[in-house]
Parts: structure tokens; C-alpha cells; sequence
């Protein structure tokens, strides 16, 4: 059972998301909160798998909120939820440690394909819009020599592998390309995130295109 925790200051939006996921056999809604202040004081007391995390709240937002809950030993996992896909609030939320975002509006399947991957380990990369949240924000930031240097750690396969990842390509398809075995390349991946110290795809995903290891534009 997925264990899911809403937190939004619309209670309308909350009680349309508990419906959606109460509906389902794998989930339930463990607690509620209005603001991030309230948030990491419920977490503190409630296990959770997911947290859904509006990020415009009022006396603390959801990227303090989620950066706040990530330095927690076991935290849960996040995706943030905002009203427009081109929302810095939800750029600032993939860089503290969010799993991936989803738009408000999102249709109820990808939803809940959403909150089953990101409990499952995985991270919403694919999506056009978390491409384009990206390639939006990244060319207003100057990539940072630390992170840089950060990607010397890795083999040319693991850069040519994250870079792959980055561009949105399926594991599948990287396999494809670099004529390999599907599980050569989660052993991949995961050699990565441990190298960088990195939480999920996501993270890595972010940091390609921080470091220019990626360019805005560049397709898959």
C-alpha cells in the first residue's frame, strides 16, 4: 500500500486528490496539511511514501518544506504540484531533491502513474514538461565548478549514459543505442546516483544540464 500525504492551502484541491487516490486498492491518504510549516510537523509523526507538495503556501513554501523533509533520515519521497509547468517555484523544487512535478490539472492517470513510479524508485523524467522546465531555467544559471567537477568521477559510459538519461531516453532505448542489456544500464544508473550522491533521476537529470553536460535544445 502507497502511503500519500497531500499538502496544498486549497482544501478543494486536497479533497479532489484524496478521492482520486482513496479510489485506488494500492493507496491511501495518511494525513493532510495546508502549509509547509504543517507538513514537516506531520511527517515528523506519520510514515509516508509520497508526498504530493504544492509549492506556492503561505508561511513556508513547498521547496523549504521539501528541501527541510529531504534532510531527514528515511524521508519520503516528493513530486511537486503547480499550477503551470514554466513555475521556477518547481525548478527550486527539483534542485532541493523532489522526485519529479506534476501539474494540478493533471489528467487522474498520470497521477496516479506519477505517485506508483516515484514510490516504486523511479522518477518522472520523461514527461515534455519537465524537459522544458528545465531547458527554461537552467541557461539562467552558470554551471558551477563544484558540480563540474563532480562528473569526473564517472566513466565515459556513465557520462554518455547520463547524458542519455538526461535527453529522456528509456532505459530501453539507451540499450538500444549503446547495444547493451537493459540491466547494464540500471547498473548504470545506479553507479551514477551513488558516485554523485544523488537521490534519483531526477537529481542526476538536473545536474546534467546545470553542468552543460547537456545543452538546452539538444534532443533525445
Amino acid at each position: 500500500m502507497i502511503r500519500v500525504v497531500l499538502v496544498d492551502d486549497q482544501e478543494l484541491v486536497r479533497t479532489g486528490f484524496r478521492m482520486v487516490l482513496q479510489a485506488q486498492p494500492d493507496m491511501t491518504v495518511v494525513g493532510e496539511a495546508a502549509d509547509g510549516r504543517q507538513a514537516l510537523e506531520l511527517l515528523r509523526v506519520t510514515r509516508a511514501d509520497v508526498v504530493l507538495m504544492d509549492v506556492r503556501m503561505p508561511r513556508l513554501n513547498g521547496v523549504e518544506a521539501t528541501r527541510g523533509l529531504l534532510a531527514r533520515d528515511n524521508a519520503p519521497r516528493v513530486i511537486i504540484l503547480t499550477t503551470f509547468d514554466l513555475d521556477e517555484y518547481a525548478y527550486a523544487g527539483l534542485q532541493a531533491g523532489a522526485s519529479g512535478f506534476l501539474l494540478k490539472d493533471v489528467p487522474s492517470a498520470e497521477l496516479l502513474y506519477g505517485i506508483r513510479a516515484v514510490a516504486g524508485g523511479e522518477a518522472i523524467v520523461a514527461p515534455s514538461t519537465t524537459k522544458r522546465l528545465l531547458e527554461h531555467f537552467v541557461p539562467r544559471f552558470a554551471a558551477r565548478q563544484d558540480r563540474e567537477s563532480r562528473l569526473d568521477r564517472l566513466t565515459e559510459r556513465e557520462r554518455d549514459v547520463l547524458t542519455m538519461v538526461a535527453r529522456g531516453l528509456t532505459d530501453a532505448d539507451i540499450a538500444a543505442q549503446l547495444v547493451i542489456a537493459e540491466a547494464t544500464v540500471k547498473t548504470h544508473v545506479h553507479r551514477i546516483l551513488t558516485k554523485l550522491g544523488l537521490r534519483d533521476r531526477v537529481q542526476a537529470v538536473v545536474l546534467a544540464y546545470e553542468t552543460g553536460l547537456v545543452r538546452p535544445g539538444s534532443g533525445p
